[in-house]
Formats: C-alpha cells, structure tokens, sequence
C-alpha cells in the first residue's frame, strides 16, 4: 500500500505493518518516516532494533537469523534494513520475498534508500513486500507542500510564527528540512509560544551567522576550493553534523544532473532552471558549474557521497571530515578521482 509521508502517522494509528518501504530524495523526510516507525514499534513492545546495511559481501542470513527468532527466546524485533543506493541483489531479492510470503509476527523490517525508481517499483521482492507492506516515498517538498509541512511542525511544537517569519524560514533555509526542523526546535525553547515576527526572526537568524552549509554550497558550485576548504573548517569547529553537510552536497550534485538533463533534451538553462525553482540569484553559480563539470564528473561526485553515506552510517567512518573536504574539493576541479578507502 502506497501512502505518503503525511499520512504515515495516521496509518501507524491503525497499527503496524510487517514490512514499510521508505524511500525518497530528501534524506530528513525519510528520517522523520523511520523515527515514527520505531516510536510505534516501540511502544508496541518492539524494544530490539537491528541495524543492517547489505553490501557487496553482504550474508543475508544474517537477516534470516534474526527474522525466524521466536519471541520466546528473544525481543520483538524491528529489522532497520538501509539499502543505502544499492539495490538488494538476487539473493537479497529471495530472501526478502521469502519473508513476504510467511511474515513473522514478532518482526518488523524497515527497508529505506534513495528514490525508488520504477524498476525497483516493479520488482518481484517490492511488489510481494507492498502486498502487506507500506510504500513512503518521500518526495523534496516545494511551493504548498513545503509550507504545509512547516505549519505541521509549527502546530507540533506549538510555535506562534506569523506568515512572514514562516517566509523567512522558508527563504533562508531554501528546502533544506534538516536545517528549517533544527531552526523551529531552537525558536520553541528560545520563545516557547510566544508570537515571532519576520523582522525579529531574521534578526536572530543573522546573528547567528549560521548560513556556513549554504556558504559550502555555494564555493563548490562556483569551484573555490579554497573557500570551500574554509567553510568546511568552520563547520567541524561548530561541530556540524556531518550528514547535514552531505545532505547539502548531494543536493547540489542531484540538481546539477537534472540541469544537465533538462538541457540535453533540448531544453533552455533558463527554462530548466525555472522548471527546477533555481532562484535567480542562484542561476549563476549552477551556470559555473556546468561549464566545468560534465555528466560523468558529476556521477562520480554522487558515487562519493553515496560511499561516505553508506560508511559513516554503519559506523565504518568515524572522522568525517577529511572525507567531506575530498568531496567538496571534487566539485571545484574537472578531474578524475581515486576511490576513497574509509577505513579510519
């Protein structure tokens, strides 16, 4: 079953799925589908959580194990299974559709990753899981979405924002969830239900001369290296987290190869980049960058953050930043990079 992040709170409400399916191009939404999950598994009892994360080596019968536990012996288990890009495989595809066909009742499996693409949608082991499962696909929120979803969390935290402090949000944080969610947290314990006007939430928000993630993005996009470098040393002195910066990253690197794609199909820059709500101000540095950045460049940048994803995720990558200072730097130079090992 098919429903969207939105809904995914109400339909929890009715209880839990054996198997949920959460995928999406905006890493916080996906975050926020997954903490919810627990939360009501957890408050069903399911107190053990599995992290996995399949790669190439990967031994799905370590799935297996913890999937044919019986409670009697064990907690009610909720299985985190993090596809991180990748796809499951064939024999990761039979396992998954082996569970399908007999779920455990003392498990759940969460299965997330990046965009779930028509291929993965018609898939044996997608389509035997959906059949008692919940699809989330998780979609970058735009225009009348974003908003809502910014009221949403307004009425949760029970924040007083008028509609030009919501705009100003909105304006500076420019779509990024993480940075707009981690803003509204610190304005509800700095004015609790107090009203906030637009002119004294942008005050604040200057002073804390926190736009360094924007900053980041903006010195790869226009290639300064040196720039970049500093943004980033910054950022580690703020004790920034690290998936933030990457959640940034990758962002621009997504909307570079849509630009590139809207182009060669015969497109405009100008009318791709209306098409994809570059603002104006923006237009330029994107414009920079596809001069000195061509498709496959840009593939590799994405292999790169799919690769610190993955690694710092299962804990393989313990000290970020020199990894992030290696993708940052591949955006500004049109060359060809060696894989990077992340062993620490």
């Amino acid at each position: 079953m098919r429903i969207y992040a939105n809904q995914l709170p109400q339909q929890l409400q009715k209880g839990l799925a054996p198997f949920f399916m959460v995928f999406g191009e905006e890493p916080f939404q996906v975050s926020e589908c997954i903490g919810q999950i627990r939360q009501c598994a957890k408050a069903q009892g399911f107190d053990e959580i599995i992290k996995l994360t399949p790669g190439a080596q990967f031994d799905w019968q370590e799935v297996d194990a913890h999937y044919q536990s019986m409670s009697l012996f064990s907690a009610l288990t909720l299985i985190d299974i993090d596809l991180a890009g990748h796809k499951p495989g064939k024999t990761g595809a039979e396992h998954l559709k082996k569970y399908a066909q007999d779920p455990n009742p003392d498990c759940v499996i969460v299965i997330h990753g990046a965009k779930a693409s028509q291929e993965i949608q018609r898939s044996a082991w997608f389509k035997a899981l959906d059949k008692n499962g919940v699809f989330v696909p998780c979609y970058p929120l735009t225009g009348n979405h974003l908003r809502r979803w910014l009221d949403g969390h307004c009425r949760r935290l029970n924040l007083n924002l008028d509609n030009d402090a919501k705009q100003v949000l909105l304006d500076t944080t420019e779509g990024n969830l993480l940075a707009c969610h981690q803003e509204l947290e610190k304005l509800s314990l700095l004015f609790g239900q107090r009203a906030i006007n637009g002119r004294t939430l942008l005050g604040m928000l200057l002073n804390q001369n926190r736009f360094d993630i924007f900053d980041l993005a903006n010195a790869v996009l226009s290639g300064d290296a040196d720039k970049a470098m500093q943004v980033l040393q910054r950022l580690q002195n703020d004790n920034t987290e690290a998936t933030a910066i990457a959640w940034a990253l990758t962002k621009e690197a997504q909307q570079l190869q849509k630009l590139q794609s809207l182009q060669s199909s015969g497109m405009s820059f100008d009318a791709a980049c209306k098409q994809l709500a570059i603002w104006k101000n923006q237009q330029g540095l994107y414009s920079q960058a596809l001069h000195r950045i061509n498709g496959a460049h840009i593939h590799t940048i994405l292999d790169l953050l799919a690769q610190f994803d993955s690694a710092y995720k299962s804990g393989r990558l313990t000290s970020p930043y020199p990894m992030l200072a290696h993708i940052s730097v591949s955006f500004c130079r049109s060359l060809e990079f060696a894989a990077p090992c992340f062993e620490d």
